[in-house]
């Protein structure tokens, strides 16, 4: 039996691409439904194609290994949640469930603690219409906790899960959550997120393709890049002992339209017009434009290294001009 891994589901997503690049390779085990990306050939020391539901998959690791740190990532996203609300309740709920389950066994096993980190959503938040959105200021983790999609009130039934099995058995189970925002990232195309036309609208603008924008120029959310969502998830681990086990997180909140003007300073050509998809705007418009992330500043000295200027210039452009010059050469 060997000691002290980290198991990442969801290995091959957004977060779990970029998280897998910073950790201890030698550490870490990674499970994904589909094959991993090639290029991540080496960031793990094993790597499972399998199934979260699966208890026997789950059980063959516990077995193998003494798992003390579990980043459980892995998640149907908000659009295809909405399209499919039973298999989004299968994996993002039925799942979560399945891995705390083994997390407090393997508590058990090892009589020790288990920490659990889990990436949760402004999704949890709801607001009555788009009037009382504009009214609202940044909301805390307390309040507006009425979720209008599939999505959110998963994220939201899974952070009371948590923390529900965070009190049984001996105590050793850590669970951990962040409420993330939108997340762009310069490494990995979007695929499935209601906030995915911030980090679209960048990729297609880099890659010379027109892109329709499929909510109003108005549109406000906020936004975080993927390194300090990264860095949020090391540092909320690292932390000694958090006052909460939920915390909000958040970088920079700008209108669909300041963003549009922000990629084409960088991109002058970039061509982008704005279709607004019904459903995906009734969406966005009853989730909050900020979040207020104070309780970590206070509480483990959170605070994001990138404001939108600073996203672009200094990691978004740089990063994506080189990854489409490679891949065009």
């Amino acid at each position: 039996m060997e000691e002290g891994f980290t198991l990442i589901t969801g290995a091959n997503g957004e977060i779990g691409q970029a998280l897998l690049r910073v950790l201890d390779s030698d550490r870490v085990l990674a499970v994904d439904i589909n094959p991993l990306d090639p290029g991540l050939a080496g960031y793990f020391l094993e790597f499972v194609e399998g199934d979260i539901l699966d208890r026997e998959l789950l059980e063959k690791l516990g077995r193998e290994y003494e798992i003390t740190r579990i980043f459980h990532l892995a998640a149907v996203l908000s659009t295809k949640a909405e399209r499919d609300p039973v298999l989004a309740h299968r994996v993002n709920v039925e799942g979560t469930a399945n891995l705390l389950d083994f997390a407090l066994a393997q508590t058990e096993k090892q009589s020790a603690r288990v920490q659990f980190l889990f990436p949760s959503s402004f999704a949890v938040y709801g607001l009555a219409d788009l009037e009382a959105k504009k009214a609202q200021g940044p909301v805390a983790e307390n309040e507006k906790l009425m979720p209008t999609s599939i999505y959110g009130a998963g994220k939201l039934y899974c952070e009371r899960l948590g923390i529900h099995f965070t009190r049984q058995g001996s105590g050793l189970l850590d669970f951990r959550a962040l409420r993330f925002p939108g997340l762009i990232s310069a490494d990995s195309v979007p695929t499935g997120g209601t906030t995915d036309y911030g980090p679209e609208m960048l990729h297609w603008a880099a890659e010379g393709r027109p892109y329709s924008c499929f909510v109003r120029p108005d549109t406000m959310l906020p936004f975080l890049v993927m390194p300090d969502a990264v860095r949020a998830l090391q540092e909320l681990a690292g932390a000694p002992s958090p006052a909460e086990r939920v915390y909000n997180v958040t970088g920079f909140s700008p209108s669909a339209q300041e963003l549009h003007q922000t990629v084409l300073e960088f991109f002058p050509s970039a061509e982008v017009s704005f279709e607004p998809d019904q459903n995906r705007q009734t969406l966005v418009d009853s989730w909050p434009g900020q979040i207020d992330d104070s309780a970590a500043r206070r509480d483990w000295d959170w605070a994001p290294e990138y404001d939108l200027q600073h996203a672009f210039a200094d990691y978004l452009i740089p990063a994506m001009t080189e990854r489409y010059s490679r891949e065009s050469g």
